[in-house]
């Protein structure tokens, strides 16, 4: 904390106390280098995360939206509750570790579809066929080859048999 007689950086705490309210934390600090006492506050960072809608709109981020899709997609398939809360854990520290106050939904549906496609096949298509607007069946039905293909092992070459000379 920069003391504000000297703006020398470095102080120490003398008192500390949660304000009457409990929403803040006020502490009595010593400048170190001209031994002035100063008070500071301390509270919780109150501005939300926001989220930008493919439609420029803004709304704040709410987890709960995450865990409702994630139920959504994840309907009547074996995948346990703790997997899905593990995506929306996920999906939540992302946000909150973000230097940005605003992501784009686009960086969070590409989270959610990554780790759905590596959990539930059938999960991730219902998600996707959401997330990526699906149009009509041809383009339901790409995205449904793209996961075939990538499922099966890629083809070894068949060996010729060499014909021996009688």
């Amino acid at each position: 904390m920069r003391c504000p007689y000297c703006d020398h950086i470095e102080d120490k705490v003398v008192d500390s106390r949660e304000s009457k309210d409990g929403d803040s934390i006020r502490r009595r600090r010593e400048c170190l280098n001209c031994g002035r006492r100063f008070t500071s506050y301390e509270r919780i960072d109150e501005i939300p995360f926001m989220v930008v809608k493919k439609d420029g709109t803004r709304e704040t981020f709410d987890r709960n939206k995450v865990m409702s899709g994630l139920l959504r997609a994840a309907e009547k398939r074996p995948i346990a509750t703790r997997k899905l809360e593990e995506i929306a854990n996920e999906i939540e520290k992302h946000v909150q570790d973000s230097t940005e106050r605003e992501l784009p939904t686009s960086d969070i549906g590409k989270i959610i579809m990554r780790r759905l496609k590596s959990l539930d096949k059938v999960a991730y298509v219902r998600f996707a066929s959401v997330y990526l607007e699906f149009e009509d069946v041809s383009a339901f039905m790409t995205e449904l080859k793209d996961l075939v293909r990538a499922r099966q092992p890629a083809r070894k070459p068949k060996k010729r048999k060499s014909k021996k000379a009688k």
